[in-house]
């Protein structure tokens, strides 16, 4: 499963608390974004709410040889009940895409556009910190401290993350360039882009890292 999704916004590198709602501000921006996802792709949508499988129940040995095979259908809770109930902490209900219990990683193909000409590439920091910045925000917090404020209405009942932990990124390949549109100030009194303001564009790449009934529809 291939798909994109994009941030405007400040990315800074290093760490500490200041950093919290800047992550926090990327993880909102992609739950939007995978919640439509979610609804989109029709194997996901599916399993988003109950269903059923069919279940082997008994095999006996018919006439003439053949194997009769019972089967019964099998009530499963939907995913995001289901991976919502396994990370729900800090008032949030987070449903990660890629995670263990679906057996699944993924790589990520990023190009980065630099768009405030104040602070140019070179002098923006550290790029791998600016990309354990953006690891963080991608997948579930860690603990309570990694998360700012309180779910809002679009983020009840459930959270959508990329995945349930960074080291589920597997491969990352990175282009950073100028963003050459002209530069236009936001309108306002006081009114500046943040610090390290960038456009950045992730291709995703889901995969199973198992094969199971569970990933069947991640499989190429």
């Amino acid at each position: 499963m291939r798909f994109r999704l994009v941030f405007e916004g400040s990315l800074k590198s290093g760490q500490g608390s200041r950093k919290v709602g800047e992550k926090h501000a990327i993880r909102k921006a992609i739950h939007k974004q995978l919640a439509q996802l979610w609804q989109v792709i029709p194997d996901l949508k599916m399993r988003s709410a109950e269903h059923s499988i069919l279940t082997v129940t008994d095999a006996t040995r018919g006439p003439v040889g053949h194997t009769i095979t019972m089967a019964a259908a099998t009530p499963r809770d939907s995913l995001w009940k289901t991976l919502g109930t396994k990370f729900d902490k800090c008032g949030y209900k987070f449903v990660p895409l890629v995670s263990n219990h679906l057996g699944l990683t993924c790589g990520l193909d990023i190009l980065l556009l630099q768009k405030d000409k104040a602070t140019p590439i070179r002098q923006s920091g550290d790029i791998d910190n600016r990309l354990k910045t953006l690891f963080d925000a991608l997948q579930v917090p860690q603990n309570c401290k990694e998360i700012e404020g309180s779910p809002e209405a679009d983020e009840v009942p459930y959270f959508f993350c990329l995945t349930e932990n960074d080291c589920l990124i597997t491969d990352v390949r990175v282009a950073v360039d100028k963003w050459l549109e002209p530069y236009t100030p936001p309108a306002g009194p006081g009114a500046s882009h943040p610090e390290n303001f960038v456009h950045l564009v992730m291709t995703v790449e889901v995969r199973p890292s198992i094969f199971s009934f569970e990933n069947l529809a991640f499989v190429p």
